[in-house]
Order: structure tokens, then sequence, then C-alpha cells
């Protein structure tokens, strides 16, 4: 292997410095959140979401599109993001890239960004309301894959 290049970090090193600026939430609080009128923002891959299902009330966006479905200076955002004042909330399977994307919406002016604690496992866990995919329980952004 060759050495590591002068200011490279590992993903571990990376991962702890977006979670430093994130005031994680567990899944109940995410839950809650959700019912008081945050956007919680699925970015799991349509196959995740196949096999394991969906959050109710949750909007899919694919981790490749979130940063242009999000940024309200961008052509391609979502309707419903008119500004900076959005209270997403990041879910993917266990809660690794989660943090990395809601660091990137930090970094996008989002101050209140943040994801979930051990994501949609943790999610089942604590047996918070779940459906199957077929339900159509989630909104699917555009770009994103519907998981059928």
């Amino acid at each position: 292997m060759t050495p590591r290049p002068v200011g490279a970090r590992s993903v571990d090193e990376i991962l702890a410095a977006a979670r430093a600026r994130l005031s994680r939430v567990t899944p109940a609080e995410a839950a809650d959140e959700l019912d008081a009128g945050a956007m919680l923002i699925d970015i799991r891959p349509a196959a995740q979401r196949a096999a394991t299902g969906e959050i109710p009330g949750s909007v899919v966006i694919e981790r490749n599109h979130l940063e242009w479905r999000l940024d309200p200076e961008s052509s391609a955002r979502l309707p419903a993001v008119t500004g900076y004042d959005l209270r997403p909330i990041v879910v993917c399977m266990e809660g690794y890239t989660s943090s990395l994307a809601a660091a990137a919406l930090l970094d996008l002016g989002f101050g209140r960004a943040t994801d979930v604690i051990g994501g949609y496992l943790a999610w089942q866990a604590a047996a918070l309301p779940t459906a199957r995919p077929g339900e159509r329980a989630a909104q699917i952004a555009p770009g994103a894959s519907p998981a059928c």
C-alpha cells in the first residue's frame, strides 16, 4: 500500500468529523419530528427499500441526488424546498451514510440538518411504523427509483 497523502483522512475520521457537527436524533425523536413537520429523507437505494420496507411519510431521495433536490438555488430542487428553514432528517440503512449526507446539508446552509442514529434498522427495532414498498407510504422524489 502506498503512504497516505498529506491531508488525506480515513473514512472513520471523515465520519467522526461529520458527526461532530450534528445533533443526531434517535428513531423515536425522528418520528416525533416527522409528525411535527420535519422532512424525513430516506437516502437508501431502491434495492434496500424493496428488501426492508419504507417509513410512512418519508421522502425518498437517493443519495446521489440529495444536494440537487434540496438546494433552494437548484433548478432540480423539490417544490417543498423554498428556503433554508427546512428541518431535514436523513435516514439510511444503519446510520453511517446518513451522517455524511446530513453534514453535506449543513454545508448547503441547512443549519438544522441531522440524521437518525442507527438508521432504518434502528427504526424497525424500535417498532416504529414501516410499510411495504408497494404500499407507497413514502413520497418518491424525482430521480429516485421506486422500490418495486
